[in-house]
């Protein structure tokens, strides 16, 4: 398997809120637990929102400098009713950014990087959460090791996918730093062998010494094609 999914990474203890849960609670759930967020669920246990450390330092940023020495903020009207809320509804970001315990890891990356969140609430197909996947569960994968990867490589990449016969590529891993030389039958598969090798888990960067026996890219006709084909007609 190239990509692990997340549910292969998350943790599967959900610290959550309901709706009418209150300001101090959550926060005290947040240091509890060291975490940076906490999904809001419905009576059905449906995830409706999320709450952040961000959202609760919204209320603390309203309020005034007792020195009178700091700029008083105007803040906009949106962020004005979450600093005044007082509970989970009020506070939280709707609707919830989550993901699904059978997405790859790239893809939960690629979700917390548009959406700018630490952490995102895996989700089963009825929206209840059934973990939880943070960018520290995420950097896991590069804690895979060099044989392991070597194998992903080898095994899935270069045979089962491409067919390339064992032997045909020699592939070195050393801290995840992958070396691949060695002969393909085509030009045009090297692009797609370094591409592939990129994508597997815990690999940080592919060099390729790849030779080719046929230049299947060059738009000029090949002659000992012709020839063949001259033959058989």
């Amino acid at each position: 398997m190239w990509h692990r999914m997340v549910s292969d990474l998350m943790t599967t203890s959900v610290v959550k809120v309901h709706r009418d849960t209150g300001f101090k609670e959550i926060a005290k759930l947040l240091a509890e637990h060291d975490i940076t967020a906490v999904p809001v669920v419905d009576d059905d246990e449906h995830t409706i929102g999320v709450v952040s450390e961000a959202d609760l330092l919204r209320k603390e940023a309203a309020l005034l400098d007792p020195a009178d020495l700091l700029p008083v903020l105007r803040p906009k009207p949106a962020d004005r009713a979450k600093a005044e809320a007082t509970t989970a509804e009020g506070l939280m970001n709707s609707p919830a950014v989550t993901a699904r315990p059978q997405w790859s890891a790239v893809e939960a990356a690629q979700v917390m990087e548009r959406h700018h969140v630490k952490r995102l609430p895996v989700v089963d197909e009825a929206d209840r959460p059934i973990g939880v996947i943070s960018r520290a569960d995420l950097l896991r994968v590069f804690l895979r090791g060099d044989s392991a990867i070597r194998e992903d490589i080898s095994g899935d990449v270069l045979l089962r996918t491409l067919g390339i016969t064992p032997g045909a590529i020699t592939v070195r891993v050393v801290d995840g730093r992958v070396s691949l030389k060695g002969t393909v039958e085509r030009k045009s598969l090297i692009p797609v062998v370094v591409r592939l090798c990129q994508g597997v888990d815990g690999v940080v960067d592919v060099s390729a010494d790849l030779r080719h026996r046929v230049d299947d890219t060059s738009t000029a006709p090949d002659p000992g094609t012709s020839r063949r084909a001259g033959l058989a007609t």
